[in-house]
């Protein structure tokens, strides 16, 4: 792979041991019953000097009987941001809004509900799937991602030859939309600053976000493709890869030699975005102020949204699921 994403890895694997080092009583109080885990540029290996940290809290139990008290579950949260602080990293978004906790039976219980997305359980749940990193507490978080998996491979036993994982791949169609739908709905008449920084977000959208919710389902895909149906065990190998890292298992598939050429550009695109992206918020808006440059950040959006199409049919090829996930 390319410098920057060898970099970025490097780097963010460093950063993580960091973290951890200044976490040995969250460690402790989560034991082998909860876990935090991290999502974002640091869940994607590929966080740079700007990167803030993104973290899920999640424990076995039920919201009536966690694993995790609610005084230890206190006691994880000022020590996520004490280590944050003394890391120089910076503040939780929202005020801390989003560091909460949840357990694996609130993941599981809401799948397919509408209150699914009211309780962020939604939002929990797929990014556990597809751009995690353990933080503390592994063993917990091996347990909730297996979890995970059996309820989106229910019935697996009585399709197992050709299982086609319809439950999962909706739901990260669902995420996908969501993220789009988002940006949007908080797309308005501002004033320039404001809309350099809609653009931003944007650019990110069709790039980050993008290759997060495309790069699992162009994994399962190619599974399918290859053995005519997806084990729990795909799942938990896909799982374990952060994006850039299932594009390049699939770009050591033989059978996917075609399409080699496609996802080797998508990479070097994606490359492209860290290094464009590798700036404070502030530096980014301000690019995003000169339109010269603000559209050939968007022309590049575009072409890597055309990238990820081109190697999503050259891998379906017309195939059972290909045609569930278009239709």
């Amino acid at each position: 792979m390319g410098e920057t994403l060898d970099r970025r890895r490097v780097e963010t694997a460093k950063r993580i041991e960091a973290l951890r080092g200044e976490l040995p009583r969250a460690e402790q109080l989560c034991g082998n019953t909860a876990c935090v885990y991290m999502t974002g540029s640091f869940g994607r290996s590929e966080a740079s000097t700007h990167s803030d940290l993104d973290v899920f809290i999640v424990g076995l139990g039920t919201h009536e009987t966690p694993a995790l008290s609610r005084l230890n579950q206190i006691l994880v949260k000022a020590d996520l941001i004490e280590a944050n602080k003394k890391l120089g990293l910076p503040e939780f978004s929202a005020d801390g809004e989003y560091l909460t906790h949840h357990t694996v039976a609130e993941l599981l219980d809401t799948l397919g509900k509408p209150e699914d997305d009211a309780n962020n359980t939604f939002t929990a749940r797929l990014l556990l799937l597809l751009e995690s990193t353990p933080l503390v507490g592994e063993s917990a978080y091996r347990r909730i991602v297996d979890d995970v998996i059996a309820s989106y491979w229910r019935d697996y036993q009585d399709n197992r030859n050709n299982f086609v994982p319809a439950f999962l791949a909706n739901d990260i169609l669902r995420m996908w939309r969501t993220f789009c739908v988002n940006y949007e709905a908080r797309t308005q008449s501002v004033p320039a600053e404001k809309r350099a920084k809609r653009s931003v977000k944007n650019y990110k959208l069709k790039h980050s976000r993008l290759l997060t919710c495309y790069s699992g389902l162009l994994y399962l895909l190619a599974v399918f493709s290859k053995n005519g149906t997806v084990s729990p065990t795909d799942a938990a190998s896909m799982i374990a890869l952060s994006p850039t890292r299932r594009l390049e298992w699939m770009l050591s598939q033989p059978e996917l030699a075609d399409a080699k050429e496609t996802i080797g550009k998508l990479i070097g695109g994606y490359e492209r975005f860290l290094g464009n992206t590798d700036a404070s918020e502030d530096e980014l808006v301000t690019r995003f102020l000169d339109k010269r440059r603000k559209k050939e950040y968007s022309d590049s959006a575009f072409e890597f949204g055309d990238l990820v199409f081109a190697v999503f049919n050259n891998v379906g090829s017309g195939n059972r699921f290909h045609r569930l996930l278009v239709v």
